[in-house]
């Protein structure tokens, strides 16, 4: 099983897709990765070579940032966004959309589970 930047690949699949597995890395990067190292794209990962992993694993050090320190990358950018008061940032802090989508409908994904609505309270029968 071949273990790249702390994920293991699956077997059964492509190297092109199982490249894609890496958080940071799409099919565009994979696709430029493989033939930079003249991999065949249609061979499975579990028949690359000792030496092939470790040529992958060298230019994905080398030249992308994958996994944690993408990820911490990405959390400091929406935390300075949030410390200068930008709008992006306000809307990270409320957690709704922040490119411009419409919140009356829809945005449920960021919005979270629909509130019940407060029932008004009617004239109370008397007995």
């Amino acid at each position: 099983m071949a273990r790249i930047a702390g994920v293991d690949l699956p077997r059964k699949k492509r190297v092109e897709i199982g490249l894609t597995y890496i958080y940071g890395i799409g099919r565009s990067i994979s696709k430029r990765i493989l033939t930079k190292l003249n991999i065949n794209p249609n061979m499975h990962t579990d028949d690359l070579s000792p030496e092939e992993i470790n040529d992958i694993r060298k230019v994905i050090d080398e030249n992308y940032k994958v996994e944690g320190e993408l990820r911490s990358h990405v959390s400091m950018n929406i935390k300075r966004l949030m410390d200068l008061g930008a709008y992006r940032g306000l809307r990270h802090r409320r957690s709704l959309p922040a490119h411009g989508q419409r919140t009356k409908t829809n945005a449920r994904t960021r919005k979270g589970p629909k509130r019940a609505a407060v029932k008004k309270k009617g004239a109370a029968t008397k007995k």
